[in-house]
């Protein structure tokens, strides 16, 4: 039995063949006739459509991906999961480079391009870095109040009830009720 594994960082990639509509076409027509698919980064190791499929399969069975960084992201796990398979008779057929197999040559080049995955990972990784210590934002949403326009709103609570503030104020009751137990003259 030929299966297929797909897998994406985020639900919403769909950019330079790599969504999972694209690799599910590119996987049935090598052949795979169930596709198992995530969307789950490539460093997480809670993937439970390739955890189904690593149950499912059995010796004679042939797992194909599109991409060797689809099953793994870094030198020791996709070893350890080829290893893995091959002790179970499980080939291993990733399109852009072909049955990795267990000699010498593929085991080189199975490690020279989990290696070259896990870099490729680490670059990405420090350029965001990078990026968000120049631009100072570290993730999450920014702040629709500024605190001058926070510190105002609780003033006038003071005063007034939250119904009027939110009037006054268009600062929403729930935003005001968090600033008020944060706030601090």
């Amino acid at each position: 039995m030929i299966y297929g594994y797909a897998r994406v960082s985020s639900k919403g990639q769909a950019r330079d063949g790599y969504s999972l509509e694209a690799q599910d076409k590119e996987l049935r027509a090598a052949g795979a006739t169930e596709v198992f698919s995530d969307a789950f980064t490539g460093t997480t190791s809670d993937r439970p459509e390739l955890d189904k499929l690593l149950q499912k399969m059995q010796s004679g069975d042939m797992m194909v991906v599109t991409k060797l960084d689809r099953i793994a992201r870094n030198l020791t796990q996709g070893i350890d999961l080829i290893d893995s398979l091959g002790e179970r008779g499980i080939k291993v057929h990733v399109l852009d480079l072909g049955v990795i197999d267990d000699t010498p040559t593929g085991r080189l080049i199975r490690n020279i391009m989990l290696c070259i995955a896990e870099f490729d990972r680490d670059m990405i990784q420090q350029r965001l870095d990078e990026g968000k210590a120049i631009s100072g934002n570290y993730g999450g949403r920014h702040k629709k109040y500024t605190e001058k326009q926070l510190r105002h709103a609780m003033e006038l609570l003071e005063d007034h009830s939250y119904s009027q503030v939110v009037d006054m104020t268009g600062i929403s009751k729930s935003t005001l009720q968090r600033a008020k137990k944060s706030y601090i003259k």
